[in-house]
């Protein structure tokens, strides 16, 4: 005959067997989640050009261009605060 005891540590013992069981089959396949962000991180870094592609040089007439236009736009807004100042002071 058996009694409460037995049978509640017979419960406990099934418990403990399945939860290692649920352990292995997590455990695995935490490893395949991980190789396989291993493998693709393998791949993305072979994809990537070496080194970083770092400023473009400009030549002496593109630095030119860039000034006119940079000049004739500060002018349009120095201008334009003028035209401000002026309507606010009459």
């Amino acid at each position: 005959m058996e009694g409460p005891r037995s049978q509640s540590a017979m419960d406990i013992i099934k418990a403990l067997r399945e939860l290692h069981a649920e352990k292995k089959r997590l455990d695995s396949v935490i490893a395949s989640l991980e190789a396989r962000l291993v493998a693709a991180r393998k791949q993305g870094a072979a994809r990537k050009s070496p080194g970083r592609r770092g400023r473009k040089n400009m030549s002496a007439a593109e630095r030119l261009e860039v000034s006119k236009r940079m000049t004739l736009y500060w002018e349009a807004r120095r201008a334009q605060l003028r035209e401000l100042s002026d309507s606010s002071q009459t």
